[in-house]
Protein backbone atom coordinates (compact mmCIF):
# COMPACT_ATOMS: atom_id res chain seq x y z
CA UNK A 1 0.00 0.00 0.00
CA UNK A 2 1.27 3.42 -1.23
CA UNK A 3 1.16 6.22 1.42
CA UNK A 4 0.40 10.03 0.19
CA UNK A 5 3.58 12.14 0.98
CA UNK A 6 1.68 14.04 3.77
CA UNK A 7 0.95 11.07 5.50
CA UNK A 8 4.26 9.47 5.12
CA UNK A 9 6.12 12.99 6.23
CA UNK A 10 3.88 12.29 9.41
CA UNK A 11 5.57 9.23 10.18
CA UNK A 12 9.07 10.81 9.39
CA UNK A 13 8.07 13.50 11.81
CA UNK A 14 6.83 10.91 14.68
CA UNK A 15 10.12 9.24 13.94
CA UNK A 16 11.89 12.03 15.21
CA UNK A 17 12.83 13.03 11.79
CA UNK A 18 12.84 16.97 10.70
CA UNK A 19 10.39 17.62 7.72
CA UNK A 20 9.27 21.25 6.59
CA UNK A 21 5.91 22.16 8.39
CA UNK A 22 2.96 21.75 6.18
CA UNK A 23 -0.88 20.84 6.64
CA UNK A 24 -2.93 19.37 3.64
CA UNK A 25 -6.17 21.27 1.79
CA UNK A 26 -8.86 20.21 -0.45
CA UNK A 27 -10.15 24.04 -1.15
CA UNK A 28 -8.07 26.66 -2.18
CA UNK A 29 -9.42 28.25 0.73
CA UNK A 30 -8.03 26.35 2.97
CA UNK A 31 -4.50 26.81 1.31
CA UNK A 32 -4.98 30.25 1.68
CA UNK A 33 -5.48 29.88 5.51
CA UNK A 34 -2.66 27.84 6.15
CA UNK A 35 -0.44 29.72 3.94
CA UNK A 36 -1.16 33.46 6.31
CA UNK A 37 0.02 30.97 9.07
CA UNK A 38 3.29 29.68 7.51
CA UNK A 39 4.65 32.23 5.53
CA UNK A 40 6.11 31.58 1.68
CA UNK A 41 5.10 27.56 1.22
CA UNK A 42 5.03 24.93 -1.27
CA UNK A 43 2.01 23.59 -3.23
CA UNK A 44 2.69 19.62 -3.89
CA UNK A 45 -0.01 17.97 -5.56
CA UNK A 46 -0.49 14.73 -3.35
CA UNK A 47 -1.11 11.82 -6.07
CA UNK A 48 0.80 8.87 -6.70
CA UNK A 49 3.18 9.12 -9.32
CA UNK A 50 6.34 10.37 -9.95
CA UNK A 51 7.10 13.49 -11.88
CA UNK A 52 4.73 15.68 -10.34
CA UNK A 53 6.74 18.99 -10.83
CA UNK A 54 7.38 18.49 -14.58
CA UNK A 55 3.88 18.27 -14.81
CA UNK A 56 2.93 21.76 -12.88
CA UNK A 57 1.94 19.37 -9.60
CA UNK A 58 4.27 21.67 -7.53
CA UNK A 59 3.98 25.72 -7.00
CA UNK A 60 5.85 28.18 -5.02
CA UNK A 61 3.65 30.69 -3.44
CA UNK A 62 4.94 33.68 -1.63
CA UNK A 63 1.94 34.99 0.07
CA UNK A 64 -1.52 33.26 0.84
CA UNK A 65 -3.29 35.22 -2.45
CA UNK A 66 -0.99 33.21 -4.44
CA UNK A 67 -1.09 29.69 -2.37
CA UNK A 68 -4.50 30.03 -2.82
CA UNK A 69 -4.38 30.50 -6.30
CA UNK A 70 -1.92 28.20 -6.91
CA UNK A 71 -3.88 25.21 -5.44
CA UNK A 72 -6.73 26.56 -7.39
CA UNK A 73 -4.86 25.79 -10.46
CA UNK A 74 -3.15 22.25 -8.98
CA UNK A 75 -6.41 20.91 -7.39
CA UNK A 76 -8.84 18.70 -9.84
CA UNK A 77 -5.41 18.74 -12.29
CA UNK A 78 -5.04 15.41 -14.51
CA UNK A 79 -1.48 14.48 -13.66
CA UNK A 80 -0.79 10.72 -15.39
CA UNK A 81 -4.35 9.64 -15.38
CA UNK A 82 -4.98 10.76 -11.41
CA UNK A 83 -7.28 13.26 -10.20
CA UNK A 84 -5.77 15.90 -7.73
CA UNK A 85 -8.22 15.76 -4.79
CA UNK A 86 -5.38 17.21 -2.00
CA UNK A 87 -2.45 18.97 -2.18
CA UNK A 88 0.03 19.64 0.65
CA UNK A 89 1.03 23.11 2.08
CA UNK A 90 4.57 23.25 3.41
CA UNK A 91 6.99 25.88 3.87
CA UNK A 92 9.25 26.75 1.20
CA UNK A 93 12.72 25.00 2.19
CA UNK A 94 16.16 27.09 1.04
CA UNK A 95 17.89 24.23 -1.00
CA UNK A 96 21.88 23.74 -0.68
CA UNK A 97 22.12 20.10 -1.77
CA UNK A 98 20.03 17.49 -2.72
CA UNK A 99 20.57 13.55 -1.93
CA UNK A 100 18.57 10.47 -2.12
CA UNK A 101 17.86 7.57 0.49
CA UNK A 102 16.26 4.82 0.64
CA UNK A 103 15.53 1.51 1.59
CA UNK A 104 14.29 -0.96 0.26
CA UNK A 105 13.47 -5.46 0.08
CA UNK A 106 16.34 -7.35 -1.70
CA UNK A 107 13.89 -10.17 -2.53
CA UNK A 108 16.77 -12.15 -4.07
CA UNK A 109 18.83 -12.04 -1.26
CA UNK A 110 15.97 -11.97 1.75
CA UNK A 111 16.86 -8.44 3.26
CA UNK A 112 16.45 -4.68 3.02
CA UNK A 113 18.75 -2.83 1.36
CA UNK A 114 20.52 0.46 2.57
CA UNK A 115 20.49 2.69 -0.98
CA UNK A 116 22.02 6.25 -1.14
CA UNK A 117 23.13 8.62 -3.67
CA UNK A 118 24.81 12.20 -4.15
CA UNK A 119 21.86 12.48 -6.82
CA UNK A 120 19.18 13.71 -5.54
CA UNK A 121 16.18 15.15 -6.78
CA UNK A 122 16.07 12.80 -9.82
CA UNK A 123 14.04 8.93 -9.75
CA UNK A 124 16.56 7.00 -8.91
CA UNK A 125 15.32 4.43 -11.82
CA UNK A 126 17.05 7.41 -14.10
CA UNK A 127 20.38 7.75 -11.80
CA UNK A 128 20.55 3.60 -11.57
CA UNK A 129 20.65 3.33 -15.69
CA UNK A 130 22.65 6.03 -16.54
CA UNK A 131 24.75 6.60 -13.60
CA UNK A 132 24.75 3.01 -11.70
CA UNK A 133 28.34 3.69 -9.71
CA UNK A 134 26.26 6.89 -8.59
CA UNK A 135 24.17 4.33 -5.70
CA UNK A 136 26.27 3.35 -2.96
CA UNK A 137 24.14 -0.36 -1.58
CA UNK A 138 24.42 -1.53 1.78
CA UNK A 139 23.18 -4.71 2.78
CA UNK A 140 21.02 -4.67 6.00
CA UNK A 141 21.21 -7.79 8.50
CA UNK A 142 17.85 -8.55 9.59
CA UNK A 143 19.24 -9.47 12.91
CA UNK A 144 21.07 -6.45 13.63
CA UNK A 145 19.19 -3.74 12.26
CA UNK A 146 20.83 -0.90 10.39
CA UNK A 147 23.86 0.25 12.24
CA UNK A 148 25.39 3.68 12.68
CA UNK A 149 28.77 2.32 11.08
CA UNK A 150 26.97 1.65 7.97
CA UNK A 151 24.95 4.40 7.48
CA UNK A 152 28.25 6.45 8.21
CA UNK A 153 30.33 4.27 5.27
CA UNK A 154 27.35 4.50 2.95
CA UNK A 155 27.49 8.37 3.50
CA UNK A 156 31.38 8.72 3.07
CA UNK A 157 30.83 6.26 0.19
CA UNK A 158 28.11 8.26 -1.55
CA UNK A 159 29.59 11.73 -0.84
CA UNK A 160 27.55 12.82 1.38
CA UNK A 161 28.14 16.93 3.11
CA UNK A 162 30.08 16.02 5.68
CA UNK A 163 29.57 19.40 7.56
CA UNK A 164 25.65 18.06 8.09
CA UNK A 165 26.76 14.24 8.21
CA UNK A 166 24.97 14.02 11.97
CA UNK A 167 21.89 15.47 10.48
CA UNK A 168 21.77 13.28 7.54
CA UNK A 169 22.56 10.15 9.79
CA UNK A 170 19.81 11.23 11.60
CA UNK A 171 17.90 11.21 9.29
CA UNK A 172 18.67 7.83 7.77
CA UNK A 173 18.72 6.59 11.30
CA UNK A 174 14.94 7.30 11.66
CA UNK A 175 14.14 6.53 7.61
CA UNK A 176 14.92 2.88 8.66
CA UNK A 177 12.86 3.45 11.98
CA UNK A 178 9.58 4.02 10.19
CA UNK A 179 10.47 1.26 7.70
CA UNK A 180 11.25 -1.59 10.67
CA UNK A 181 8.05 0.18 13.28
CA UNK A 182 5.48 0.14 10.57
CA UNK A 183 6.28 -2.90 7.95
CA UNK A 184 7.22 -0.96 5.04
CA UNK A 185 8.33 -2.84 1.67
CA UNK A 186 9.64 0.84 0.79
CA UNK A 187 11.00 4.20 2.38
CA UNK A 188 12.88 6.63 0.66
CA UNK A 189 13.29 10.52 0.90
CA UNK A 190 14.01 12.57 -2.49
CA UNK A 191 15.29 15.07 -2.09
CA UNK A 192 17.31 14.43 1.34
CA UNK A 193 18.05 17.80 1.52
CA UNK A 194 21.05 20.24 3.27
CA UNK A 195 19.50 23.88 3.61
CA UNK A 196 21.51 26.74 2.89
CA UNK A 197 22.04 26.99 6.95
CA UNK A 198 23.46 23.76 6.90
CA UNK A 199 20.58 21.68 8.32
CA UNK A 200 19.25 18.37 7.17
CA UNK A 201 15.74 17.63 6.08
CA UNK A 202 13.49 15.73 4.65
CA UNK A 203 12.11 17.56 1.53
CA UNK A 204 10.20 14.82 0.28
CA UNK A 205 8.79 10.75 1.75
CA UNK A 206 7.82 8.31 0.09
CA UNK A 207 6.88 4.85 2.00
CA UNK A 208 4.84 1.65 0.64
CA UNK A 209 3.72 -0.52 3.69
CA UNK A 210 3.05 -4.48 2.99
CA UNK A 211 -0.50 -5.06 2.73
CA UNK A 212 -0.46 -8.26 4.69
CA UNK A 213 0.62 -6.51 7.77
CA UNK A 214 -1.94 -3.66 7.48
CA UNK A 215 -3.88 -5.69 10.34
CA UNK A 216 -1.11 -4.76 13.07
CA UNK A 217 -1.30 -0.98 12.00
CA UNK A 218 -5.00 0.34 12.35
CA UNK A 219 -4.12 3.74 11.86
CA UNK A 220 -2.85 3.23 8.54
CA UNK A 221 -5.23 1.07 7.24
CA UNK A 222 -7.61 4.15 6.78
CA UNK A 223 -5.59 5.43 4.19
CA UNK A 224 -6.16 2.07 1.62
CA UNK A 225 -8.87 3.99 0.13
CA UNK A 226 -5.94 6.80 -1.05
CA UNK A 227 -3.37 4.20 -1.82
CA UNK A 228 -5.56 2.95 -4.61
CA UNK A 229 -4.13 4.59 -8.31
CA UNK A 230 -7.02 2.97 -10.35
CA UNK A 231 -10.32 3.44 -9.44
CA UNK A 232 -11.60 0.08 -10.92
CA UNK A 233 -8.98 -1.25 -7.98
CA UNK A 234 -10.54 1.12 -5.35
CA UNK A 235 -13.91 0.12 -6.49
CA UNK A 236 -13.13 -3.85 -6.32
CA UNK A 237 -11.72 -3.12 -2.87
CA UNK A 238 -14.76 -1.22 -1.14
CA UNK A 239 -16.52 -4.60 -2.26
CA UNK A 240 -13.75 -7.25 -1.20
CA UNK A 241 -13.12 -8.40 -4.30
CA UNK A 242 -9.28 -8.57 -5.13
CA UNK A 243 -8.62 -7.07 -8.44
CA UNK A 244 -5.36 -6.29 -10.08
CA UNK A 245 -5.72 -4.37 -13.21
CA UNK A 246 -3.39 -4.96 -16.16
CA UNK A 247 -2.60 -3.98 -19.70
CA UNK A 248 -4.39 -6.39 -21.64
CA UNK A 249 -7.83 -6.79 -23.08
CA UNK A 250 -9.24 -10.57 -22.13
CA UNK A 251 -10.40 -10.46 -18.44
CA UNK A 252 -10.15 -13.22 -16.28
CA UNK A 253 -12.04 -14.82 -13.65
CA UNK A 254 -11.61 -17.78 -10.97
CA UNK A 255 -12.59 -19.04 -7.94
CA UNK A 256 -8.83 -19.25 -6.56
CA UNK A 257 -5.55 -17.11 -6.58
CA UNK A 258 -3.81 -19.97 -8.04
CA UNK A 259 -6.35 -20.72 -10.40
CA UNK A 260 -6.54 -16.73 -11.65
CA UNK A 261 -2.71 -17.19 -12.17
CA UNK A 262 -3.09 -20.09 -13.90
CA UNK A 263 -5.52 -18.57 -16.33
CA UNK A 264 -3.61 -15.52 -16.89
CA UNK A 265 -0.47 -17.92 -18.10
CA UNK A 266 -2.67 -19.81 -20.24
CA UNK A 267 -4.24 -16.66 -21.55
CA UNK A 268 -0.60 -15.40 -22.60
CA UNK A 269 0.71 -19.28 -23.62
CA UNK A 270 -1.87 -19.02 -26.38
CA UNK A 271 -1.23 -15.54 -27.93
CA UNK A 272 -3.92 -13.23 -25.55
CA UNK A 273 -3.00 -10.72 -22.95
CA UNK A 274 -4.85 -10.78 -19.80
CA UNK A 275 -6.42 -7.40 -18.71
CA UNK A 276 -6.64 -8.28 -15.15
CA UNK A 277 -6.41 -10.50 -12.00
CA UNK A 278 -9.55 -11.45 -10.27
CA UNK A 279 -10.11 -14.09 -7.71
CA UNK A 280 -13.73 -14.75 -6.29
CA UNK A 281 -12.42 -16.75 -3.78
CA UNK A 282 -13.58 -20.40 -3.00
CA UNK A 283 -17.27 -19.76 -3.72
CA UNK A 284 -19.39 -18.85 -6.98
CA UNK A 285 -22.62 -17.23 -5.61
CA UNK A 286 -24.66 -15.02 -7.70
CA UNK A 287 -23.99 -12.01 -6.55
CA UNK A 288 -20.53 -12.62 -5.92
CA UNK A 289 -20.07 -13.65 -9.83
CA UNK A 290 -22.61 -10.54 -10.59
CA UNK A 291 -19.69 -7.89 -9.19
CA UNK A 292 -16.89 -9.99 -10.44
CA UNK A 293 -18.06 -9.66 -13.58
CA UNK A 294 -19.14 -5.82 -13.79
CA UNK A 295 -15.45 -5.08 -12.11
CA UNK A 296 -13.86 -6.47 -15.05
CA UNK A 297 -16.06 -5.01 -17.66
CA UNK A 298 -15.57 -1.70 -15.95
CA UNK A 299 -12.08 -1.94 -18.07
CA UNK A 300 -13.17 -0.44 -21.70
CA UNK A 301 -10.52 -1.95 -22.87
CA UNK A 302 -11.83 -5.78 -22.42
CA UNK A 303 -13.16 -7.42 -25.20
CA UNK A 304 -13.79 -10.83 -23.34
CA UNK A 305 -13.45 -13.03 -20.46
CA UNK A 306 -11.96 -16.20 -19.44
CA UNK A 307 -13.42 -17.92 -16.33
CA UNK A 308 -11.73 -20.36 -14.79
CA UNK A 309 -14.36 -21.97 -11.99
CA UNK A 310 -13.33 -25.47 -10.03
CA UNK A 311 -15.87 -27.50 -7.88
CA UNK A 312 -15.15 -28.47 -5.27
CA UNK A 313 -17.30 -28.25 -1.81
CA UNK A 314 -19.21 -25.79 -4.61
CA UNK A 315 -20.93 -28.14 -6.78
CA UNK A 316 -20.15 -27.43 -10.58
CA UNK A 317 -23.83 -27.63 -11.28
CA UNK A 318 -24.52 -24.82 -8.77
CA UNK A 319 -21.76 -22.33 -9.88
CA UNK A 320 -23.57 -22.66 -13.25
CA UNK A 321 -26.48 -21.47 -11.65
CA UNK A 322 -25.32 -18.53 -9.90
CA UNK A 323 -23.59 -17.82 -13.13
CA UNK A 324 -26.97 -17.62 -15.37
CA UNK A 325 -28.91 -16.13 -12.48
CA UNK A 326 -26.13 -13.00 -12.11
CA UNK A 327 -26.11 -13.19 -15.83
CA UNK A 328 -29.65 -12.75 -16.02
CA UNK A 329 -29.48 -9.16 -14.38
CA UNK A 330 -26.99 -7.64 -16.82
CA UNK A 331 -26.44 -6.35 -20.18
CA UNK A 332 -23.22 -8.20 -21.00
CA UNK A 333 -22.07 -7.44 -24.37
CA UNK A 334 -19.01 -9.06 -24.74
CA UNK A 335 -17.86 -13.29 -25.44
CA UNK A 336 -17.45 -15.68 -22.05
CA UNK A 337 -15.75 -18.56 -21.96
CA UNK A 338 -15.84 -20.69 -19.43
CA UNK A 339 -14.26 -24.13 -17.89
CA UNK A 340 -15.96 -25.47 -14.84
CA UNK A 341 -13.95 -28.59 -13.32
CA UNK A 342 -14.43 -30.97 -10.18
CA UNK A 343 -17.89 -31.94 -8.69
CA UNK A 344 -20.32 -32.51 -11.09
CA UNK A 345 -18.86 -30.20 -13.91
CA UNK A 346 -20.53 -32.14 -16.71
CA UNK A 347 -24.19 -31.00 -15.06
CA UNK A 348 -22.55 -27.77 -14.80
CA UNK A 349 -21.65 -27.11 -18.50
CA UNK A 350 -24.81 -28.58 -19.59
CA UNK A 351 -26.78 -25.67 -17.71
CA UNK A 352 -24.83 -23.39 -19.63
CA UNK A 353 -25.04 -24.79 -23.58
CA UNK A 354 -26.91 -22.33 -24.79
CA UNK A 355 -26.20 -19.62 -23.22
CA UNK A 356 -24.02 -16.39 -23.32
CA UNK A 357 -21.91 -18.47 -21.62
CA UNK A 358 -19.40 -20.69 -23.83
CA UNK A 359 -18.46 -24.23 -21.72
CA UNK A 360 -15.26 -25.12 -23.08
CA UNK A 361 -13.61 -28.87 -21.93
CA UNK A 362 -10.54 -27.19 -20.84
CA UNK A 363 -8.53 -23.84 -19.57
CA UNK A 364 -7.00 -23.96 -23.11
CA UNK A 365 -9.85 -24.58 -25.36
CA UNK A 366 -11.95 -21.32 -23.29
CA UNK A 367 -8.46 -19.20 -23.80
CA UNK A 368 -8.17 -20.06 -27.62
CA UNK A 369 -12.31 -19.36 -28.14
CA UNK A 370 -11.98 -15.96 -26.94
CA UNK A 371 -9.68 -15.30 -29.30
CA UNK A 372 -11.12 -16.31 -31.80
CA UNK A 373 -14.54 -14.30 -31.12
CA UNK A 374 -12.33 -11.37 -30.43
CA UNK A 375 -10.89 -11.50 -33.70
CA UNK A 376 -7.28 -13.00 -32.73
CA UNK A 377 -5.02 -15.35 -34.01
CA UNK A 378 -4.26 -18.36 -31.06
CA UNK A 379 -1.05 -19.69 -30.43
CA UNK A 380 -0.50 -23.44 -29.99
CA UNK A 381 -0.72 -24.84 -26.45
CA UNK A 382 -1.00 -27.41 -24.42
CA UNK A 383 -4.12 -28.57 -22.63
CA UNK A 384 -4.97 -27.76 -19.00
Amino acid sequence: MKLQEYVAKDLLRQAGVPVPAGEVAETPEQAEDIARRLGPVAIKAQVLVGGRGKAGGIKLANTSEEARSAAGQILGMDIKGLTVEKVLVEQQVKIAREYYAGITLDRANHRFLLMLSSMGGVDIEEVAAEHPDAIIRAEIDPAYGLRSFQIRDAMFAAGFDRSASSGLEKIIAGLYRVLDDKDAMLAEINPLSVTDAGEAIAADAKVDIDDSALYRHPELAAYEAESMTDPIELYASQHGVPYVKLDGNIGVIANGAGLAMMTMDVIKRVGGQPANFLDVSGGARAEVVRTAIEIVLMDPKVEGIVMNIFGGITRGDEVARGLLEAAGTMDIKVPIAIRIAGTREEEGRKLLEGTQFTPEPTLVDAARTILRKIGEPAAAGGQR
